[in-house]
């Protein structure tokens, strides 16, 4: 199965970087602007282009302050694929591993995620760093 890879260094403790990976607020940041979360499953619904696409992250593996991975329970391609964010933290801050794994063929669709990961990879940097960026998916397109 084809994944999508990504890491970047990030000039912050992974303490700071966890809460933007870890949950729909985190999320809303520098991803998209309409989140909605489940407070108590934890469960964060994403929406783009008005709810027209909708991807559903259920927390799988939630391991303060070093690892968020979550699991996408829709979407056509989507759907049963893991984003999985690594913390690192070395003498510079921290090296932030991102993988959207576990594709089922490497598509069109998956090759312009990845486009857009890099993208994303980019503002949660600036979030976290102090810029504000703000999330690149408005409620009915993109942010800029």
């Amino acid at each position: 199965m084809p994944n999508i890879r990504h890491s970047i260094a990030i000039d912050a403790p992974p303490k700071q970087i966890h809460p933007l990976i870890s949950s729909g607020r985190g999320f809303s940041q520098w991803w998209a602007a309409d989140v909605n979360e489940d407070s108590s499953s934890g469960i964060v619904e994403l929406g783009f282009f008005n709810r027209a696409t909708l991807y559903r992250l259920q927390p799988v593996a939630m391991a303060a302050p070093t690892k968020a991975e979550w699991l996408c329970q829709s979407g056509k391609e989507w759907q049963n694929t893991k984003s999985v964010f690594e913390l690192a933290e070395n003498k510079n801050g921290t090296l932030l591993r991102f993988t959207h794994a576990d594709w089922q063929a490497e598509t069109d669709y998956f090759v312009s995620c990845n486009t857009t990961w890099g993208e994303l990879m980019f503002r949660l940097k600036a979030a976290t760093e102090g810029g504000k960026p703000g999330p690149l998916f408005s409620k009915n397109g993109l942010g800029y």
